[in-house]
């Protein structure tokens, strides 16, 4: 199958989050940015599948009623079908916060004029990579493969690596109709990234004749384990997401690449919130994460440890990745 351009599948969208009764009621009629916004009534939180949807959403009324309980104020947590209904939810005022990645995070600023004001903290960082795995290491793996304590393979120096990129040689290997196993079309390291990457390597991300869009990180791991694709790409290590249902995932499938350093997942508010309102919500997801119990919740959403003031410049990076898919 041949990927289209993101961009243009999000000019193309019409898909919104449909919601019971008036989301996000205001005091304010007004309706203007900043200190004279919007003083809410009600909120609506907006996420997007990245597990199984029956179980997020069980996940997500549990992060609304956290929030509810820190705001003073009805939070009602609702999941979209994916990052550009999210986007499309918050620019049609239906979401007045948005769990985002990061370059839905850049779209959701740039398209709806949504605030960024938290990025998620994982191991200690604020950042992460794409990673490549693949099931034919005989190609794509320049040096002798290596496996950890827990039985995960690696090779191309991505054992040790403290950041991205890292192993790019070996992406000269892949050709144009290479079986590719993308994340979505939204996705940062599970498309764009990559994506760039290819293209900095000679091809045409938007010709690639192999390509598919799994539907998820687990489900484009398990498609190159399953021998549904030679090559795959997602957050790194997405291969612990699915070694309980497939124990031998880590030898299955190696890791032979990363991209360049990419902003985490993180936090946007309408901008028609009053600065106040924003600030309280930031705050109020900061004090989730100080409790065991928010903890709890917050990792089983979204594998969060923590949060951290959202990183323009990094995002600006994620923003200049982001252009380079822009309409054709």
């Amino acid at each position: 199958m041949k990927l289209r351009m993101p961009a243009a599948i999000a000019a193309a969208a019409v898909t919104t989050l449909v919601l019971a009764g008036c989301a996000g009621g205001s005091t304010d009629d007004g309706g203007d940015a900043g200190a004279g916004g919007d003083e809410p009534t009600e909120l609506v939180l907006g996420l997007v599948p990245s597990q199984d949807v029956d179980q997020l959403v069980l996940d997500a009324e549990e992060l609304g009623t956290l929030l509810s309980d820190e705001l003073g104020i009805p939070v009602t947590a609702e999941v979209t079908t994916d990052y550009t209904a999210l986007v499309t939810a918050m620019q049609a005022g239906q979401a007045q916060i948005g769990m985002f990645g990061p370059i839905a995070l850049v779209q959701a600023a740039d398209q709806a004029g949504a605030v960024p004001i938290l990025q998620s903290v994982r191991f200690g960082s604020d950042t992460y990579v794409t990673q490549w795995y693949t099931n034919e290491p005989d190609r794509f793996c320049m040096d002798e493969i290596v496996t950890d304590d827990e039985g995960y393979t690696f090779c191309n120096g991505t054992d040790s690596a403290e950041e991205g990129p890292v192993g790019e040689d070996a992406l000269a290997e892949i050709t144009q109709d290479e079986t590719i196993a993308f994340v979505d079309e939204g996705s940062a390291s599970g498309y764009y990234y990559p994506a760039t990457q290819l293209q900095e390597a000679g091809l045409d991300p938007f010709a690639l004749n192999g390509a598919f869009f799994a539907g998820g990180h687990p489900n484009a791991v398990l498609a190159v384990a399953d021998g549904s694709a030679s090559v795959g790409v997602s957050f790194n290590d997405a291969r612990s997401e699915v070694v309980e249902e497939r124990p031998s995932i880590g030898s299955d499938v190696t890791v032979f690449a990363w991209s360049t350093n990419i902003p985490n997942d993180g936090i946007a508010v309408s901008s028609d919130l009053s600065e106040e309102w924003q600030e309280r919500i930031a705050d109020a997801f900061m004090a989730i994460a100080d409790t065991e119990d928010g903890l709890a919740v917050l990792d089983a959403v979204y594998n969060i440890e923590g949060f951290a003031p959202a990183d323009l410049d990094a995002l600006d990076a994620a923003r200049q990745v982001e252009q380079n898919f822009g309409e054709e």
